[in-house]
């Protein structure tokens, strides 16, 4: 029978409190997850205001991720005890979800700033810079890789990344040493590399050496690379230095900002020394 004294909800008013449709408690109620407190005569059906906290824990659980099965489960068990113990589980689930949002957003803002930054640039200018030390997170050692390790190594370094939350919104660049880069091949990479500002322990990084490099950009595909490193070469030899240990380059426009390959940036980072004099 009714209680005189308590106000009891259609499906539809209830439904209007919980902010959900009709068939999402109708569903409820077929699974067995929330019922409504009665049914009269006609079969229709009648929550209370009791039951809307039952439900807020049941979305509330849904939106961190907890499947209705298991939800489910919790409600054949429940019990004080149980109850601490599964809002214990889920602020733990709820705290590693704001760090991956946090880094995420902090991912956003570094490719916010490349970009903005690149706007700016000159692509056809070549500039002698000195670059402060950076740590970088390395691949391992990729050198003389056929295609298919390459392919490989590339696939493993973004799943390292992936995995221990290592990827910081910088570019996946390329090191290449010095003898390489003589011998024109100046994709014949050492080591990948993506630049860590806030490095952990644990991990095998780098830290670039501090100092005077060409810097210069180049427009296209791979296949007029050469190109470009003779008209940085050029700059080098005028201004008196020689080619350092290493040469960096990474993308600046890839294939999340130009649709067509010959409009891809890359940096060139050329480490140098003063040459000797004759």
């Amino acid at each position: 029978m009714f209680n005189k004294n308590v106000k009891y909800f259609t499906t539809g008013e209830f439904a209007k409190i919980c902010k959900v449709n009709k068939q999402t408690l109708i569903y409820y109620d077929q699974i067995g997850l929330l019922s409504p407190i009665m049914k009269d005569s006609k079969d229709y059906r009648y929550y209370s205001i009791a039951q809307y906290e039952f439900f807020s824990v049941i979305e509330l659980l849904k939106a961190v991720g907890m499947s209705l099965k298991d939800i489910q489960k919790y409600m054949a068990e429940k019990s004080p005890e149980n109850f601490l113990e599964l809002m214990h589980q889920q602020k733990e689930i709820v705290a590693r979800k704001r760090r991956e949002l946090e880094m995420i957003e902090s991912i956003i803002d570094v490719k916010i700033d490349l970009t903005e930054e690149a706007l700016h640039l000159d692509f056809d200018s070549i500039t002698i810079e000195q670059l402060p030390e950076a740590t970088l997170y390395l691949s391992k050692n990729i050198e003389d890789s056929t295609e298919e390790q390459f392919t490989k190594a590339v696939s493993d370094f973004i799943d390292e990344l992936d995995r221990s939350q290592l990827d910081t919104g910088y570019p996946i660049g390329g090191i290449t040493r010095r003898e390489q880069v003589l011998a024109g091949n100046y994709d014949n990479y050492s080591y990948l590399y993506i630049e860590q500002p806030h490095p952990r322990e644990g991990h095998p990084y780098f830290e670039a050496i501090e100092g005077e490099f060409i810097v210069g950009y180049h427009v296209g595909t791979s296949t007029t690379l050469s190109e470009t490193y003779e008209r940085l070469f050029k700059v080098m030899r005028e201004k008196g230095f020689e080619l350092g240990k290493y040469v960096y380059d990474e993308y600046i426009y890839d294939a999340v900002i130009k649709n067509r390959e010959e409009d891809y940036v890359t940096k060139i980072m050329i480490e140098i020394k003063k040459g000797i004099d004759k």
